[in-house]
């Protein structure tokens, strides 16, 4: 029979005829966000979705990435996620309560993994402990002597706003990720000079931020970025107003990214296990499938200190 199936050019069971039996698409959705493009200039991003894209080929399972809305800030969400075929849904980076992707999904009754997010908001959830993880950074930087400290985040919600975040913008972060990182420079006891939030994890943001903030004449003596992206592109701001790192301004990021175009500067970092977090999800996905309820899985982080953080200036 085989030699007859391979004369025949036969290929094995037909895919959609497996699927019609089985009621499953074998495919995982992946909602990041508003842009694709943006995605992918995150190595961030492209680390979890590798080991994400790792653990669920074991499961006999394809992604599909999936845009979550048209436009940074709009309404209209992609059709794909009210059309498209899905077993389990992705979210990464979290969600706002009142997201519309999670309205459309959970009126598809799609069940959820959302990463770096808060209880309730899906079926499983998977995060850091980057509270502990900046906690421990401010505490780093105040054990240096630094008092004058700010900070860049990342989005507080859908609304892609730019620049210094006032007292009333600070009661309204919507994204748990950047919530829980400002929660801890506040538990090492950091009220930041300025809180610059970024609509986006990306260099030339980051920056934007640090030519504003390292321009005034009060400048902090320290930057605490909330991904090491935005803590680049400080850098590279401080070298433009011909400042020197670490002795005129410390600048420190999270995630823990290898970046040798730095060079010679290496970022000190909280450093996340990125490879382990897409692992972790992809388990969270089989849970699911199996009808299992998953647990919130945490993974841990540590700072590693580069030579991007010294003493104040005298």
């Amino acid at each position: 029979m085989l030699e007859a199936a391979s004369a025949l050019g036969y290929r094995g069971p037909n895919p959609l005829g497996r699927q019609l039996r089985s009621g499953r698409s074998g495919i995982v959705g992946v909602v990041v966000g508003d842009s694709l493009r943006r995605s992918f200039r995150d190595p961030v991003s492209i680390q979890v979705l590798d080991g994400l894209a790792t653990s669920i080929e074991a499961l006999g399972l394809g992604l599909l990435l999936v845009r979550g809305s048209d436009e940074p800030g709009a309404d209209a969400l992609n059709p794909l996620l009210a059309t498209a075929a899905m077993d389990v849904a992705v979210i990464l980076w979290g969600a706002t309560t009142d997201s519309p992707v999670l309205t459309a999904l959970r009126e598809r009754g799609v069940p959820l993994v959302v990463v770096e997010g808060r209880a309730g908001e899906g079926n499983a959830l998977v995060q850091v402990e980057d509270r502990k993880g900046m906690r421990a950074l401010g505490e780093h930087l105040l054990a240096l002597g630094h008092r004058r400290i700010a900070t860049v985040t990342l989005p507080f919600d859908r609304d892609g706003r730019q620049g210094p975040a006032d007292a009333d913008r600070l009661t309204h972060v919507g994204y748990e990720i950047a919530r829980r990182r400002l929660a801890g420079l506040h538990d090492a006891g950091i009220e930041p000079t300025t809180v610059y939030e970024a609509p986006a994890s990306l260099v030339e943001l980051g920056t934007a931020a640090g030519r504003e903030l390292l321009a005034r004449p009060d400048r902090p003596t320290a930057i605490a970025a909330q991904s090491d992206l935005l803590a680049s592109g400080v850098l590279l701001a401080a070298r433009e107003l011909g400042l020197r790192v670490p002795q005129d301004v410390s600048v420190a990021g999270f995630d823990g990214l290898d970046l040798p175009w730095l060079a010679p500067d290496v970022l000190t970092s909280v450093h996340q296990p990125l490879q382990a977090k897409g692992e972790l999800i992809g388990r969270a996905v089989g849970d699911l499938l199996a009808g299992e309820h998953p647990p919130t899985r945490t993974l841990d982080v540590e700072l590693v200190v580069g030579t991007t953080t010294g003493p104040p200036p005298a």
